[in-house]
């Protein structure tokens, strides 16, 4: 489901990576994100609610732009 924040995720599975973009134009790498994670969030009918309930505050997180 296409997202109204969200613009597209990005996983990383060398790093555990996961990188959002956002529709604003900002984008975000949260470090050491399981893949069970990713994949959760890529199978969730809102992708803002997951991130905001299970990524926000709970993985350290660096702003790319």
């Amino acid at each position: 489901m296409p997202s109204s924040v969200i613009s597209k995720i990005e996983y990383d599975d060398l790093s555990s990576r996961l990188r959002i973009i956002f529709v604003s134009g900002s984008i975000y790498d949260y470090l050491n994100v399981p893949l069970s994670i990713y994949n959760a969030m890529k199978r969730s009918g809102s992708k803002g609610t997951y991130l905001n309930q299970h990524i926000k505050g709970n993985y350290a997180f660096k702003k790319i732009s």
